[in-house]
């Protein structure tokens, strides 16, 4: 506790308030790009932890994007718009980003239904809701080859070129950028389908010989034989095949940081 007496002088030093502002505006991109990374988005990484990650990525960067931020007079009502938009675009990036998962889990929940675990769902912690067990394998094996290739870097280095290719202000959503992620969503599907194509293949065929036996042996139990057969295919199949989605997953990470520039040019003016 310090005693002062009328005649001393305190030497307070605040912070101007221009500058408190254009740190609200870079931790609020920040907290957007932060918040789509696909590892922290989900509800199982504690607030704590996000909010403690954002504040420092934010003090770091702050000296070198603050000469971005418009210079200019901020109102309440232009300055609230500005910072909704700044999480606007974190919230888009991570829709882009969101997508390869997207197209992982509807390829495994697809592959899962034909094996026969339609029933057979598990709790996502991310996504907060029930999801096919076969999903949540392939989910949680494409969030291990995201960390181990260091995909989480791809948002920090947008972050910093973001400044460039899209100043604070100038979020614009009438451009092409809407069509560019439908273009995206429907590449979902083409990566979903590629995923869950050789497994399908094989129990297609499985199907087909066991119908044959069904018409050839009428007294065998083709119903009931056809779960082992159908669920023991399909996980030799998937092991076999894991190489194989690694490198496609692998693939659509190692383009995420280009995808993420494009988006940003096209929601520029």
């Amino acid at each position: 506790m310090v005693n002062t007496t009328p005649g001393d002088d305190v030497d307070i030093q605040l912070i101007p308030v221009e500058q408190f502002q254009t740190f609200l505006v870079v931790t609020s991109r920040v907290a957007g790009f932060i918040g789509a990374i696909p590892v922290l988005s989900g509800a199982q990484t504690p607030g704590k932890v996000k909010t403690g990650l954002v504040f420092a990525t934010s003090l770091v960067l702050f000296p070198m994007m603050a000469d971005a931020v418009p210079k200019t007079n901020f109102s309440p009502a232009p300055f609230l718009l500005l910072i909704l938009s700044e999480l606007l675009l974190g919230l888009l990036l991570g829709l882009v980003s969101r997508l390869i998962f997207t197209a992982v889990e509807f390829g495994a929940t697809v592959i899962g239904y034909q094996m026969g675990f339609a029933a057979a769902n598990v709790f996502d912690p991310q996504s907060e809701r029930q999801v096919a067990l076969i999903s949540q394998f392939q989910n949680v094996f494409a969030i291990l080859i995201f960390l181990a290739i260091n995909g989480h870097f791809i948002f920090f280095q947008t972050a910093v070129m973001s400044y460039d290719l899209l100043p604070p202000g100038q979020l614009n959503l009438s451009g092409d950028a809407v069509p560019y992620l439908m273009e995206l969503a429907s590449h979902m599907f083409e990566i979903g389908v590629q995923f869950s194509a050789p497994v399908l293949a094989v129990l297609l065929l499985s199907g087909l010989i066991l119908g044959i036996l069904a018409r050839v042996f009428p007294q065998l139990n083709v119903f009931l034989l056809s779960f082992p057969i159908n669920i023991g295919t399909a996980f030799i199949v998937m092991a076999l095949t894991l190489g194989m989605v690694s490198t496609l997953i692998r693939r659509e990470f190692d383009i995420l940081g280009e995808r993420i520039i494009i988006m940003l040019q096209l929601l520029g003016p």
